[in-house]
């Protein structure tokens, strides 16, 4: 488990399993703040955050112009005063594996999303935990 996530408890884990609507931010251009309403799983293994999403969404497009080296993001989700949030880069994928692999986890967490054929995953290297649970 990377760093970041190795050093949090049980509770943060089942919070991030349990279902939560969560909010994406990213930065635009102009420096002003793009927050949307997501559904968020975590890999705790490999230390990424997931969100599927259509490739041709404002958050897909914007995280694919910030290039190779991703878009710094965040994601939080909060239940009553439980809250957690989870700082990295993203970058996106069209990947039909990757894509899959993110539904799968999806399903599990929220329900089965409905078809897409334009489906990417936005994919979150965690870089920075920050919460109270």
């Amino acid at each position: 488990m990377p760093e970041p996530l190795k050093s949090q408890s049980s509770e943060f884990a089942e919070f991030w399993r349990e279902r939560h609507l969560c909010v994406l931010s990213t930065v635009r251009r102009d420096g002003t703040v793009h927050a949307v309403p997501v559904g968020v799983t975590v890999d705790f293994e490999a230390g990424i955050a997931r969100v599927i999403c259509s490739g041709g969404s404002h958050k897909a497009r914007q995280i694919r112009a910030a290039g190779d080296a991703g878009a710094a993001v965040a994601v939080a989700q909060v239940d009553g005063r439980r809250w957690s949030s989870l700082e990295g880069r993203a970058v996106v994928s069209d990947d039909p594996e990757r894509v899959a692999d993110a539904v799968r986890r999806y399903a599990e967490r929220y329900r089965q999303p409905r078809v897409n054929p334009e489906r990417v995953v936005v994919e979150i290297a965690v870089t920075k935990v920050l919460g109270n649970v």
